[in-house]
């Protein structure tokens, strides 16, 4: 059977041609961190609930899609601390966005590392001259992420396995946009699934719910004067995160010598995340070469789950 190959978890019941900076950093502060941050961003090629109302392959503010969003949080799976976090921002939610549905062929290993580790993919963006923000690991599970146009604020792992994300953000934005700092916080719920297709060749459908709670002088800003162009800044963030991914994807598999040196560029994130990123890179490129010496003639295929890998 087709498998997914899931790292084991770094988080579970604990506490075009548009680059994503440029967009994303002269908007509100939690929203530059939702979108700055993940890209994956993400909705499961394995069954999940589509609602008829929505089309799946557009953005949709829908009351039936936030419920929807609401009711695929793992409330039974986090501690007291985390639901206390998701609570904060569901009792008050000043904007939310489900963002169009993305279909990436990408590395299920490398997929999921790079959902979990977004500080590679930032770094990488640095590296590639993509972006100036910065994002460092803080903790298990736990980053801190600033920008130069006076963005910065906290990201946190709730919860995640191999199909849900739950990631939480707080943070504030004090730059010539507005008079004084706004500040605010948001949850992103991300889902993700794999099918594996005749060719072998894996796929990830991936969907991203954002909702946000933003202080009473941001909403008003943000109602009055930016609420149109945050969620097309949404859309176009996801779309480009999840097409660099599957690029990346693509990269490992033809050109190993180089992500390996890419890998040795990044020097922003934690030694041993360097060395796993490396690792994952070139068993992506180990399986490309096997599957070249196969022939599929099956019938695509829903990813299951194997027995988690420890990272090295």
């Amino acid at each position: 059977m087709a498998a997914v190959y899931e790292p084991s978890r770094r988080a579970s019941s604990t506490s075009g041609n548009d680059r994503p900076e440029c967009r994303v950093t002269v908007l509100v502060p939690v929203l530059a961190l939702a979108l700055a941050l993940v890209g994956p961003s993400s909705a499961p090629a394995e069954p999940f609930s589509v609602l008829r109302r929505d089309d799946p392959n557009q953005a949709t503010t829908s009351r039936a899609a936030r419920q929807d969003a609401q009711r695929s949080i793992p409330f039974d799976r986090l501690d007291p601390s985390a639901r206390a976090k998701v609570a904060s921002v569901l009792q008050d939610v000043s904007f939310f966005r489900r963002m169009p549905i993305r279909v990436t062929p990408c590395d299920p290993e490398l997929y999921l590392f790079l959902v979990r580790h977004p500080d590679v993919i930032v770094n990488i963006w640095q590296v590639t001259g993509v972006t100036k923000v910065t994002m460092q690991e803080t903790g298990p599970a736990t980053f801190w992420i600033t920008d130069p146009v006076g963005t910065t604020g906290s990201v946190e792992y709730l919860y995640s396995d191999h199909q849900t994300q739950v990631i939480y953000t707080e943070g504030s934005y004090d730059g010539p946009l507005f008079a004084r700092p706004v500040k605010g916080r948001c949850l992103l719920i991300l889902k993700s699934g794999y099918v594996r297709e005749p060719d072998g060749r894996y796929y990830v459908t991936s969907r991203l719910d954002a909702l946000m709670r933003i202080d009473h002088l941001g909403l008003e800003i943000l109602t009055k004067t930016f609420r149109p162009l945050v969620g097309k800044v949404a859309d176009i963030n996801f779309t480009y995160t999840a097409d660099f991914l599957g690029n990346l994807s693509r990269s490992a598999e033809s050109n190993g010598h180089g992500m390996q040196h890419l890998a040795g560029r990044l020097t922003q994130v934690q030694p041993q995340v360097r060395r796993q990123f490396a690792q994952v890179a070139q068993r992506v490129a180990e399986k490309a070469t096997d599957l070249s010496r196969h022939d599929f003639g099956h019938s695509p295929q829903v990813a299951h789950r194997t027995a988690e890998k420890a990272e090295q």
